[in-house]
């Protein structure tokens, strides 16, 4: 049996310049997604307790369902002979901006890579899941998700030289920064609305592709705020970190309106007292991150205004981790 988990992430400044050659600091969060392998008689994959039989190369067709993720793996190392059944498993938040699909992407291309004997450098991992999320399930979104659910832990990420999507061997690696913070007053809530990350971020990026002025300089503007977040991230300097994730969110609100829950949260999370908040993700519904002093107040807050979830930032998550048991140790043809 082979076993892959990754875990989720929250932005806490930056987003969502991580597409468009920017930087960003980002926090892996305690939720994880796992994929299990397992010898079988066929192929068949298993999601959410629904099993999907593997018998033909159309099946691993997309099919706009949960098996999806799988598949595009699977067809990428054109894998339809294989023996094996793969189970996911995950506790992230669905479609909730927490890189839940991505997570689920690196724990299954993790798990099989063990099985195929193939080893990577986590930056050829992280851009290899890019690769597959944006080629074969046709996903537009930036690269904090594929370095963030490889890398995990806190990291300043900068993506100079990656604003123009290339293939595989032409990718520059992103630069992964660990950070340490004297403490993470920070709260996370979720607004229970999902949303797909891709639908959110394509008419943004066509603008930005188009040169739209107010665009260019405003992913710019956040990028140089998350670059600026890092000193005071490192040093603890909340009120400044604070105004930096307003104004992120500012800018972001003014280029492409965040959702009228996420707004409703972010407001009533500045009216519990928190000196900053913003989305974690990708609007049009998902999660919040709030910097705050008085945890309890913020949190009664956000509740009030519709929150029905809370997490915490978990800088000591690991990332992409692969483990082998019992006696699996047949190689695949």
């Amino acid at each position: 049996m082979i076993r892959g988990t990754a875990p989720g992430r929250a932005g806490i400044i930056g987003n969502p310049t991580d597409g468009y050659g920017g930087a960003m600091i980002a926090c892996s969060i305690p939720c994880r997604a796992e994929a299990v392998i397992k010898e079988s008689d066929q192929l068949c994959l298993i999601v959410d307790g629904k099993k999907e039989e593997i018998n033909w190369e159309s099946d691993l067709k997309p099919q706009d369902d949960d098996f999806d993720l799988l598949r595009a793996v699977l067809r990428y190392f054109n894998l339809k002979d294989l023996k094996v059944s793969i189970e996911i498993d995950s506790t992230i938040p669905r479609q909730a901006g927490l890189a839940g699909s991505t997570a689920i992407l690196s724990a299954a291309l993790g798990a099989l890579l063990e099985k195929l004997g193939r080893e990577h450098s986590p930056y050829y991992t992280a851009e290899l899941n890019r690769t597959i999320e944006l080629r074969y399930m046709k996903t537009h979104c930036g690269y904090q998700d594929a370095y963030m659910t490889t890398f995990g832990g806190l990291n300043f990420l900068s993506f100079r030289g990656k604003a123009y999507y290339k293939e595989l061997e032409n990718e520059v690696y992103a630069a992964v920064e660990e950070l340490t913070a004297p403490e993470m007053p920070f709260v996370i809530a979720h607004t229970g609305i999902q949303h797909h990350s891709g639908d959110f971020h394509r008419p943004i990026r066509e603008r930005w592709l188009e040169g739209e002025k107010e665009v260019v300089k405003g992913y710019e503007q956040i990028a140089e705020l998350a670059i600026k977040g890092k000193r005071a991230l490192i040093e603890g300097n909340w009120e400044e970190l604070g105004r930096l994730m307003n104004k992120n969110h500012e800018i972001q609100d003014e280029l492409r309106f965040s959702g009228e829950q996420n707004n409703r949260l972010i407001e009533a999370a500045r009216d519990g007292k928190a000196l900053g908040a913003k989305l974690a993700g990708a609007g049009g519904g998902g999660t919040i991150i709030a910097l705050t002093l008085h945890p309890e107040e913020t949190r009664q807050a956000l509740k009030e205004a519709g929150a029905d979830m809370f997490l915490e930032l978990k800088p000591e998550a690991p990332g992409l981790d692969v483990e082998r048991t019992f006696d699996d140790k047949q190689e695949v043809k």
